[in-house]
């Protein structure tokens, strides 16, 4: 008895441990979360692979899609036209509204940022032309979004 509650107990570490794989194993990610009424709302890209994710609103969604080459390729091309490493953030955070983050993890444009404290006013159009580029991706892949 005891070796099969050990067999349960150790089959159920390695489910939940491999669940949690695919929200650190990625290239870039960009979230959005927060506010009054939170959302959650989570792209993850590894190679071409994406995972998208929202709860919020009373609506929740979970999909996984293929970007092509020339997405990824568009996508790293706007972070570094929009000089993404060096966008500078306040670090003051302000608290009940929604903020989006963005990492990414190695190449020329590697570098975590983060809007929860507001991104400084000369900034602020390359930081808003990369969360675009982001929003488009997953409207263009993601079938009823808010």
């Amino acid at each position: 008895m005891k070796n099969l509650i050990a067999i349960l107990f150790a089959i159920m570490i390695t489910v939940s441990c491999n669940s949690q794989k695919i929200y650190s194993n990625f290239d870039i990610s960009y979230s959005k979360s927060g506010g009054y009424a939170p959302i959650y709302e989570n792209l993850l890209i590894k190679g071409n692979d994406a995972h998208y994710s929202f709860d919020g609103q009373g609506k929740k969604t979970k999909t996984n899609f293929k970007l092509t080459g020339e997405d990824i390729q568009n996508l790293n091309h706007i972070l570094s036209q929009n000089k993404f490493r060096h966008i500078a953030e306040d670090h003051k955070k302000i608290y009940d509204r929604v903020s989006v983050s963005i990492n990414v993890k190695s190449g020329e444009n590697s570098a975590n940022k983060t809007d929860a404290g507001m991104i400084l006013p000369q900034y602020q159009k390359n930081w808003d032309q990369i969360v675009n580029a982001f929003q488009e991706i997953i409207s263009k892949n993601v079938k009823n979004t808010q």
